[in-house]
Order: C-alpha cells, then sequence, then structure tokens
C-alpha cells in the first residue's frame, strides 16, 4: 500500500500552475541531448514551452545542478515545482516505467513517483548473535534504509567445556548473558518494527541467537517473522545468496497481501448492498462520497481517460454535472486525478499488474456498505 501518498494531500491542496518532471538521471546517457550539461537547458527549454513561469522555471534550473553523480546507474528523477519552490526532488532506482514526463498543469502529477515506486513496504531484516546483533530497517522500491547496532555483554559469552560445580554455575552464567544480549536486540527489534509499521520481519544469524530472541519478540513482531537459516555475522558469509533470500521473502510478503485484497473483493462483491465496487464510473462515485478505504487500480491503466479537478470536495468529477458548484481547476488525466482523490479523503492505494484487475482494470474497498444502486461506467470528461 502506498501510505506515503497521504503525505502529499497538503500539496494536493495548493494553487497551481505545478511542474511536474519525470526522467532520466543517469550519468551514463550517451546521448547528448540528456547529458549532465545538456539535460537542464533542455527540461526548462520543454517546461517554458508547456507554460511554465519564470520563477518556477529558475527553481528548476537551481535544483537540476545537482546530479546523480555517485550514484549508480541507472537512476530516475521526480520533482514537483511550484511557485519558486522545489517541494519533490527523488532520485529513483532503476530505469523510467513509464514515459518521460516534462509538463505543466493545475495539480501535482504524482503518477510518475507512485508507479516508479508502487510500494511503501517497510521491513525489517536484523542479523543476530549472541553479542548483539544489527538491525536493518528498509523500504521496498527506495535506498532510505536505516541500520542500527546492538552490542550486548561479552562477558563469559562461551561456554567452556568441563566439568565439576564452578563448571555448571560458569555455563549457567553465559546462558544467562545470551538471554539478556537476546532480550536487549529484541527489544530494540520491537521498536523499529512498531515505529516504522514494518510488514516483515527477518531474522538471520546464529542459530541459537535466533531461537533466544524469537521467543522474546512482541506478540506483534511474531506475527510478522520470517527466519531465514544463515549465519550471516560470520567471515565468508553468503552476502549475495543472503539478499536473494530477503528479497523473495519480500516479494511473497507483497504477493501474498496483493492476492489477500483480491479475495477481500471478490467477498465483498455480489451482496444486496456491497462493500466494494468496479469500474470507473462506480470508483469515481465513492470517491466523491469519501467512501473508499482502499482503492485497487492496475498500473497503467485510464492513461488514456480524462477526469475533472475540483477545488475542494468532491474532489474530482466526471462530468461538469457532478461538480456540486465547487471550482473546476483543470481536467486532468484519470490517474492523477484518482490519486489526488484518493490522498485528499485519506484511501490507501494498491498498484495491481496489467491483468489483475479484469475487466474493470479499478476497484475499491469501501469504509461501508454501498446503496443498491451506483454508475457503472463513466463518459470521458469534457472541459
Amino acid at each position: 500500500m502506498i501510505s506515503a501518498l497521504h503525505s502529499y494531500s497538503q500539496l494536493y491542496k495548493r494553487p497551481g500552475p505545478w511542474c511536474t518532471i519525470y526522467t532520466d538521471a543517469s550519468t551514463g546517457v550517451g546521448d547528448s541531448l540528456h547529458a549532465d550539461d545538456a539535460r537542464p537547458d533542455a527540461i526548462t527549454a520543454a517546461l517554458h514551452r508547456a507554460g511554465a513561469d519564470k520563477t518556477d522555471l529558475t527553481a528548476v534550473s537551481a535544483a537540476l545542478t545537482r546530479s546523480a553523480k555517485g550514484l549508480p546507474d541507472p537512476v530516475a528523477r521526480f520533482l514537483l515545482v511550484n511557485d519558486g519552490e522545489v517541494h519533490v526532488d527523488e532520485f529513483l532506482p532503476g530505469r523510467l516505467v513509464m514515459a518521460e514526463v516534462l509538463d505543466v498543469g493545475p495539480v501535482p502529477n504524482l503518477v510518475p513517483l507512485i508507479r516508479h515506486r508502487p510500494e511503501e513496504f517497510a521491513y525489517v531484516v536484523a542479523e543476530v548473535g549472541r553479542d548483539g546483533g544489527v538491525i536493518h530497517l528498509h523500504h521496498a522500491n527506495t535506498s532510505d534504509d536505516e541500520s542500527t547496532e546492538v552490542a550486548g555483554s561479552t562477558e563469559n559469552l562461551k561456554k567452556i567445556p568441563g566439568g565439576g560445580a564452578s563448571q555448571g554455575g560458569f555455563q549457567h552464567r553465559t546462558e544467562n548473558i545470551w538471554r539478556a544480549n537476546a532480550a536487549e536486540i529484541a527489544g530494540e527489534i520491537d521498536r523499529v518494527v512498531r515505529s516504522s509499521r514494518a510488514r516483515l520481519l527477518i531474522v538471520a544469524g546464529d542459530i541459537r541467537a535466533r531461537n533466544l530472541v524469537a521467543e522474546q519478540l512482541s506478540e506483534a513482531s511474531k506475527t510478522l517473522l520470517s527466519v531465514i537459516e544463515s549465519h550471516t555475522r560470520t567471515d565468508g558469509a553468503d552476502r549475495d545468496a543472503f539478499a536473494r533470500q530477503v528479497a523473495s521473502r519480500v516479494a511473497d510478503c507483497i504477493a501474498s497481501e496483493q492476492k489477500l485484497l483480491l479475495e477481500r473483493l471478490d467477498n465483498r462483491q455480489g451482496r444486496e448492498h456491497p462493500g466494494s465496487v468496479t469500474g470507473l464510473g462506480a470508483v469515481v462515485h465513492a470517491l466523491q462520497q469519501a467512501q473508499v478505504g482502499t482503492l485497487l487500480v492496475e498500473r497503467s491503466a485510464w492513461d488514456e481517460q480524462r477526469l475533472l479537478a475540483l477545488a475542494a470536495e468532491p474532489w474530482l468529477a466526471a462530468s461538469t454535472s457532478e461538480t456540486a458548484g465547487v471550482r473546476l481547476i483543470g481536467t486532468i488525466p484519470a490517474p492523477s486525478a484518482l490519486l489526488r482523490a484518493a490522498a485528499l479523503t485519506d484511501a490507501d492505494v494498491v498498484l495491481f499488474p496489467s491483468g489483475a484487475l479484469d475487466p474493470h482494470r479499478i476497484a475499491a474497498l469501501l469504509r461501508w456498505p454501498t446503496g443498491p444502486t451506483a454508475p457503472a461506467t463513466t463518459a470521458p470528461a469534457h472541459a
């Protein structure tokens, strides 16, 4: 789910025009038109032709002096500029996922950012040992990673084989140290999981430490736990193999969540007052009522359709007859209008691959059941 979409809701309320830039920022591009020294001029010239004013062009030009040097190719870049101020400027790992966007419009166009980075999926990877561990917080499709190191006690850390009563006491103290270290690590894992709202927790490392940490995690963390049987804190550990296992667990978790959403969608349909709707017209109607809890839409759907963006609630409309007297601020591509309405009504958004939501390509899980009728289709909006 794209929880970060909500953080842009205040931008959606600011008056336009907005400059939206989504472009290749790789430093190794051979085309001279996209070389670092030529790229800013080419982009500002395109925005000037699209109607950008001088203050915005100045802000764009200044921002583009900072290149992606030092970042691995390929890399894309996304900027939002309004009233001479850069509100969003992000380098995005990977190639462009859609055509380049150099646009001036009445609202910020977040479609390129959301399609490039469809999941704000936070997950935690803890590599543990009997002496402590390292806790990594990752976000899928971003490079925003954080690490926390926990250094436990190393006194009497190793058990020494032998006999006698004193030896038994030594072994007992060692076991207590292991358990205390594991409790400290588990407590820090719980904190990171809770504060990040992580949806997956992966634990790897020494087998005894893994077990002790798993035992002392909170119940909330245990529900997210996935163990990789790999001792990553030893010399010679295969980091590439471990990274592949982590990526596989993340992909499986995301796929499982999407499958669950589709099952919920199916289960809520076919009732007298269903808790879900399908089709663009029905979804637009539900968004107008702030009824959508989760918007489900195929990643490349509805680019050919346009909707009306409104200055206040209900935020969007399919035709001028649905504006409820609210000022029209522009006719914009449907994906942009849908994301804007979702953000402004605090709805979650999930992108699906093409074909996953056939034949409608869009659906919504509702906060409360709909009435017996709802519009099934919508005609293209006209300016």
